[in-house]
């Protein structure tokens, strides 16, 4: 199990005894020291751009800094300072965030923090103390976007079946599929259609083509492999060999396996996967704020 930060900041201290350390060596000598699994160390935030013992061994480190623990004497290193030996050196010393606050320097860290995010402030019940900034935000980040989708497909399951269908072509244009074409998706929807809910034509001459099914289902009502068996019927009727089947709800076992037996290329969208992909592809969703969140360079303050 990775540890939180503040169960880091000791390890931190411990690995710099001896001069200045490598934030990226120190990274992976307490990864050993713990024992972390292969997995445990692959484990990656959210936003999939930094692993989550990385992330929070550099939020140790930050603190300390804050604390006059420990400085950087160069980009991606950190030396001890006396005080920060001082307290390496106190084994019965439990370092976290309540222990830095004995020093006048950490004080006036926090009183600047709370200073520069007035407009911002969160309240301490809503921050999880055992995680990083950046894990509380991209937390925070992602009940946003559940609480979204939750939304998209209540709005999705209201509107008409017409609508539904020409919603799915939009979506499969905006990720890629139909090429430049300006007619490369149709919704067709109507008597006679033989099953078949809407096409993209992956060429201007629409020889190749990706037929599709929509079903706007409740949440309880799965889709079965009866319908998946009636899709590919479908299929085989236009000499069809690639389809997608998106419903608002989601699929039953047996309806997975039989795609997986059938021979043609049968997709499978569930409710689930449809609002993600909405939110990925700004289908009936926009953006609200866009924050950057930004890090100190610290090469920038390196004087030669």
């Amino acid at each position: 199990m990775i540890p939180d930060y503040q169960s880091l900041m000791r390890p931190v201290l411990e690995c710099a005894k001896n001069g200045p350390r490598k934030v990226s060596e120190v990274i992976e000598e307490i990864s050993d020291k713990l024992e972390l699994t292969e997995e445990e160390r692959r484990q990656m935030l959210p936003s999939g751009k930094q692993t989550v013992i990385t992330n929070r061994v550099h939020w140790a480190r930050t603190y300390l800094k804050q604390a006059g623990l420990v400085s950087n004497p160069k980009r991606g290193w950190y030396e001890l300072t006396d005080r920060g030996r001082e307290i390496a050196e106190e084994p019965s010393a439990q370092v976290n965030t309540k222990y830095l606050e004995r020093f006048q320097e950490f004080q006036e860290f926090k009183s600047r923090t709370k200073e520069t995010d007035n407009d911002n402030a969160i309240e301490p019940s809503e921050i999880d103390e055992g995680t990083t900034p950046d894990e509380n935000l991209q937390a925070a980040h992602k009940r946003l976007n559940a609480a979204l989708a939750a939304s998209l497909l209540d709005s999705v399951r209201r509107a008409s079946p017409a609508f539904f269908e020409r919603l799915i072509v939009e979506l499969l244009l905006a990720m890629g599929y139909g090429g430049s074409s300006d007619d490369a998706g149709r919704a067709l929807g109507q008597t006679g259609d033989n099953g078949v809910d809407g096409v993209i034509d992956q060429d201007p001459l629409g020889v190749d083509q990706i037929y599709l099914q929509a079903k706007r289902y409740a949440a309880g009502n799965t889709v079965g492999g009866s319908e998946i068996r009636d899709f590919f019927g479908a299929l085989s009727l236009r000499k069809a060999t690639k389809g997608i089947f998106v419903t608002t709800s989601s699929s039953s076992p047996a309806a997975i396996q039989t795609a997986d037996n059938l021979g043609s290329r049968i997709v499978l969208i569930d409710g689930a996967q449809l609002a993600k992909l909405m939110i990925q592809y700004d289908i009936g969703c926009r953006d609200k704020d866009v924050l950057h969140i930004k890090e100190l360079d610290e090469a920038f303050f390196e004087e030669p």
